[in-house]
């Protein structure tokens, strides 16, 4: 994710900004259709599926055109914020899930809260972008929630029970704390608890919690905290149960000596965890499932489970996914509303869904059972018993919206909070240190200044 630049700035245009092809693809009415364009990031080639998908659409209906616009992935803000200043973006398309709020704050998004009716299954609640005022704004095209994975041999090997798929029988932190204690061995085999214990010759580690900073939200949470207020207009990443959180977090490896050192730079955790074999449990990215987890077990073997995440003082997880958007210079509004919806079926994107990397977004399918089955029971999958309870009745029952769903500069808030926890990590500052010595930069960075 990149930062949007400031939208008020007035850009120089040499001349009308065209699309990629020829002259811009206005709305508006063609052979009886309403036109209307859907931007969305990535090569020509990419561009060409996604408009395979749109042209099933536009087969289906003879009152809409659709028209995909293709914008490369390295220039697609900079590109809209142009167009944006130009008075020509297109009626609906893909946003980053950071960017969405700035959008709408300016302006640009428009109201879709009306685009499912009455008794329609309409995405998860906590698939929701919403603006400042409460309105909706943007919908997640796919859902994803954070997880526990685990090394079921690594477990059995050491004689620890798995922990637990099912909510409510979910590890505290301490609980969580103590079993990595069993599953990490120096190089003679000793635990922490044990006498002549070598933290500096440590072969095999109990856990690893990724500490990538968006994902760091969610034990800020877990401890009665958060990094901003509910309504996201006050940053609480200062307050005690915030900072405590980070703690118990830097103390899994400064102190209980059961982790690795983790810096949340990159976005491998799970690769250098328990596929690597050299950490028994982490956490991790649900997409991990039809990614990196699906690869090991092919190639490697590996035997894995997946599990909710332990809990501070309270279970949850949080959710995300890149949103949809309907444009408000668009003169199409209610047409576009309709092709998103339309859209962002579940079955339009099932090969992502069966394979694992994306959840699907709308209530049918974590409520009837006849389509969790469907999703869920895949022989791809943990077992159906295991991923029903660990990822879709979790993420159906405990998920809480990122912080980007309800508020805003989180790019440049969680680049300045990543850099002050560094020397968290490493035991140069406690979390308390860092974070109150940044605390004020911190609310300047959610101010947008």
């Amino acid at each position: 994710m990149r930062k949007i630049a400031v939208l008020g700035v007035v850009l120089i245009l040499a001349g009308v900004f065209a699309f990629a092809g020829g002259g811009r693809q206005s709305s508006g009415t063609a052979g009886g259709r309403v036109q209307i364009t859907y931007s969305n990031w990535g090569t020509p080639d990419e561009a060409r599926i996604v408009q395979a998908v749109a042209d099933r659409y536009n087969n289906l209906q003879d009152k809409v055109h659709v028209t995909v616009v293709a914008i490369p992935h390295d220039t697609y803000e900079a590109t809209l914020n142009t167009r944006a200043t130009a008075g020509q973006l297109p009626d609906c398309g893909i946003m980053s899930e950071a960017a969405t709020l700035q959008y709408a704050t300016s302006g640009l998004l428009a109201d879709i809260s009306g685009m499912y009716g009455a008794g329609e299954s309409k995405p998860l609640d906590s698939l929701a972008f919403r603006s400042p005022d409460g309105k909706v704004v943007a919908y997640s095209v796919a859902n994803e929630i954070l997880l526990l994975y685990y090394n079921k041999d690594m477990f059995d090997k050491a004689g620890v029970p798995y922990p637990p798929s099912a909510a409510d029988r979910a590890w505290t932190w301490d609980e969580f704390v103590a079993a990595a204690k069993k599953l990490t061995f120096d190089v003679n085999g000793r635990t922490p608890d044990e006498a002549g214990f070598n933290r500096n010759q440590i072969r095999q580690y109990g856990a690893m919690v990724e500490t990538l900073t968006w994902q760091l939200e969610v034990w800020a949470l877990s401890n009665g905290g958060g990094f901003y207020s509910p309504d996201g207009r006050q940053v609480t990443v200062d307050q005690d149960a915030a900072i405590e959180a980070i703690q118990k977090v830097a103390d899994l490896h400064l102190k209980d000596n059961v982790a690795p050192l983790s810096p949340g730079l990159t976005d491998d955790g799970i690769q250098r965890s328990i596929i690597a074999g050299t950490v028994a449990m982490a956490t991790g990215g649900q997409w991990n499932v039809g990614t990196c987890l699906a690869t090991a077990r092919d190639t490697e073997g590996l035997n894995y489970g997946v599990a909710v995440l332990p809990k501070m003082k309270q279970l949850v997880t949080i959710n995300t996914g890149g949103p949809n958007v309907v444009f408000s210079q668009s003169k199409n509004q209610r047409e576009a509303m309709d092709f998103l919806k339309w859209y962002a079926q579940e079955e339009n994107a099932w090969s992502l869904i069966e394979s694992g990397i994306w959840m699907p977004t709308l209530q049918k399918w974590y409520t009837d059972e006849s389509f969790t089955r469907r999703w869920a029971g895949n022989p791809n999958f943990p077992p159906y018993t295991e991923y029903k309870s660990a990822v879709v009745d979790f993420a159906s029952n405990y998920a809480r919206p990122t912080s980007w769903y309800y508020t805003n500069n989180t790019i440049d808030f969680n680049n300045l909070l990543q850099s002050a926890l560094g020397e968290v990590w490493t035991g140069a500052r406690t979390a308390r240190e860092a974070i109150t010595a940044n605390a004020a930069a911190l609310r300047r960075a959610h101010q947008g200044n």
